[in-house]
């Protein structure tokens, strides 16, 4: 799960806490907590549902140095549904929230910071906020105990559904309650998981983020855990069916005619050639012929252009990523941080054939103690504490380490040295108080994200970059950094030398310019593909941006930061390309990026290909279509090498030894599709 998706759910848990029908139950103080880590408090919810009808929330999540504040109130009509609506505070970068709903009879209206509007409803609908606490699922919930078909229509637009998938008996202290788990769909492209109460008012009773957060009633802490794992065999078990449906297995042969495949290595397009594949792997590739070889089955290409899988270098992958993932043709991702044990199980799976994923390259996640830790893989205070996490890594066959913001600096070059003897490739962060040159000189063979970078030029050792100086630093003073300086021009000479690889995520933070109401860049040429809440949701801006000459300042220092990026790789920088948000549209809109910064579109593919597979030390195996690698292609519907914008036209993906249809999974998560799917075969 990428950051900035962990950070909106920290902010509205996707939708839920508490709050029954104010008209039936009595008065009272509900108390919920956050735990990340195996139990550490990050935050917490008071609800209190007064005797007049109103119900007040106060929301506090803070993890890795950030997360939102928020105050909310509302009331409920007789249907369970809202009647008035309103919540204030800030999100998780700093951005104002301010959003209010009423309903007077038939006629609704709504305010956000983001976006505002009216309408006609008939009956029961409820608002959907877009910037609220948990506070949502137990007042839908409450509304769908109502309903007899069990759907509930939402504001704006959409339709809310739940179906029970599991159940479990708890013991909070002496008291023993009844639980349900709930599948809920309508809202985003795929269901959330939420424990509810099972009395005649359902509510939330938990809501857990297997591997990053357990939100559970105060008291019952203790079985959170039991949760997380029953929670975690409903979602498999409803995983497995979906790979079933969407995955079409090729046993033997297969043979993709006349298909334009790209040369990674070389960053160019070749001529009309017919590629044979066996059982996941490639086989030959020739002149296409007007005879070609027999084979189990055929795809006609039709000369359309075919890529090697594609590499996102920069994800935090969960379990319901895989379909956005292939339907862009990425068939490997580089995961940079997560809950380990969630990780070996997710990788367990996509081996077994029983989770619908690319394959998973994992970077060992290591951080140091502060208030301000990130809680994924390990958090060390000492030397020995770092060494035996790199054993662990390169035991578990780690390819490299990322090393994070509060991670003690004082033990940096040794920790550096140790996972470098066990073979280990080392990238990260920044420390706090150390600057990118600092870590260069330590020994980093690679940096994460374009603030980053930027920040080597904006900070001393007196600098915290664990706050959110890391994001509104590089915002308000790129715009003035002269990249023709001869600071800005060694730093880009040393990393060149030492061949340290960039990971920018520029698309990622395009949030430093969005403003409010502006669609996000990751989606903007495609919003009108996507569901309406999504689209509504993607207009919601992140940073605190109070004016035009504030946006102006950094919209330009966002377009230096490009050209940053297209000079380093100009200069020999090694560039691999990453999102750390949503999975599959964002690795689409980094390459436009790379191209808008002075690549080629050619030049741009390679980096998602061939340096993926170098830089994640799996060039034997992946990153160009080439006898003996594994069969992981992306035919496109389009040329990408002269318009990058094609690469959204993704026809057909196989990975290894199954076939993926993207129109067919984008139709299965409410995207209307971008290109028609070209299909399997069988010949015999």
């Amino acid at each position: 799960m990428n950051t900035k998706t962990r950070i909106a759910l920290a902010g509205s848990l996707a939708l839920g806490l508490l709050a029954a029908a104010p008209h039936v139950l009595a008065a009272e103080t509900l108390r919920y907590v956050a735990l990340v880590d195996g139990g550490k408090q990050a935050g917490q919810q008071i609800v209190t549902r007064g005797d007049d009808g109103t119900t007040k929330v106060e929301f506090i999540f803070k993890d890795n140095g950030r997360g939102p504040e928020l105050k909310e109130e509302y009331t409920l009509a007789p249907d369970g549904t809202y009647k008035t609506y309103k919540v204030q505070g800030t999100s998780t970068f700093g951005a104002k929230i301010d959003e209010s709903f009423r309903r007077d009879g038939d006629r609704v209206q709504w305010r956000s910071t983001s976006d505002e509007g009216s309408q006609t409803v008939q009956g029961t609908a409820l608002y959907q906020p877009l910037g609220g606490s948990p506070a949502g699922y137990s007042v839908a919930f409450n509304a769908l105990s109502m309903r007899p078909d069990g759907k509930l229509p939402l504001i704006p637009s959409g339709t809310l559904t739940s179906r029970k998938v599991g159940q479990a008996q708890v013991q909070c202290g002496a008291k023993s309650r009844d639980v349900q788990l709930m599948a809920v769909t309508g809202v985003g492209l795929v269901p959330t998981f939420v424990w509810a109460t099972t009395d005649a008012n359902p509510r939330l009773f938990a809501f857990i983020y297997p591997g990053f957060v357990q939100l559970v009633e105060d008291g019952c802490q203790a079985i959170a855990a039991d949760l997380e794992k029953q929670q975690k065999q409903a979602e498999g078990d409803a995983l497995v069916e979906l790979a079933r449906r969407l995955g079409h297995p090729l046993a033997g042969t297969t043979l993709i005619r006349n298909a334009r495949v790209f040369d990674s290595e070389k960053a160019t397009l070749g001529a009309a050639s017919d590629v044979l594949v066996r059982d996941g792997r490639i086989v030959s590739v020739a002149p296409a012929s007007k005879k070609p070889a027999t084979a189990d089955h055929e795809i006609d290409a039709n000369g359309k252009v075919l890529l090697p899988g594609l590499f996102d270098m920069h994800g935090h992958v969960g379990r319901w990523d895989g379909g956005l993932n292939l339907a862009a043709g990425v068939t490997t991702v580089r995961d940079m941080g997560n809950d380990n044990a969630t990780l070996q199980q997710m990788m367990g799976e996509i081996k077994a054939g029983t989770l619908m994923s690319p394959d998973v390259v994992p970077a060992g996640f290591i951080e140091g103690e502060s208030k301000f830790s990130a809680r994924n893989g390990f958090v060390v205070k000492n030397l020995d504490d770092a060494k035996k996490a790199v054993d662990w890594y390169a035991g578990h066959q780690y390819p490299q380490i990322k090393i994070y913001n509060s991670f003690p600096k004082d033990i940096l070059n040794d920790t550096v040295a140790y996972a470098h003897s066990k073979g280990l490739r080392v990238s990260g962060h920044v420390p706090a108080f150390l600057r990118a040159q600092d870590v260069v000189d330590g020994g980093f063979d690679e940096i994460q994200h374009i603030n980053q970078l930027m920040l080597n030029f904006f900070v001393d050792d007196t600098t915290d970059t664990r706050t959110l100086a890391r994001f509104y630093l590089p915002a308000d003073r790129t715009d003035g950094l002269d990249l023709d300086s001869k600071p800005v021009q060694d730093f880009i000479r040393t990393l060149a030398s030492k061949q340290v690889v960039i990971d920018p995520t520029l698309a990622t933070f395009e949030f430093l310019h969005q403003r409010e109401g502006e669609m996000s860049p990751i989606v903007a040429d495609v919003a009108d593909h996507l569901p309406p809440d999504v689209q509504r949701g993607r207009r919601a801006a992140e940073m605190n941006i109070p004016d035009d000459a504030t946006a102006a300042k950094y919209t330009r220092s966002y377009a230096k930061m490009v050209e940053f990026v297209g000079r380093a790789y100009k200069a020999g920088v090694p560039l691999v390309a990453g999102t750390d948000e949503m999975v599959g549209f964002t690795l689409q809109r980094e390459l436009e990026l790379y191209v808008q910064a002075g690549l080629t579109p050619s030049q741009a593919l390679q980096v998602a290909t061939w340096n993926g597979a170098k830089y994640s030390r799996t060039l034997a195996e992946r990153g160009s279509v080439t006898p003996g690698k594994r069969s992981d292609l992306v035919l496109i519907d389009g040329d990408p090498t002269k318009d990058i914008a094609d690469i959204r036209k993704v026809a057909l993906v196989l990975k290894g030894n199954t076939a993926y249809y993207p129109e067919e999974i984008h139709e299965a998560l409410g995207i209307k599709p971008f290109a028609p799917a070209v299909r399997v075969m069988n010949s015999r």
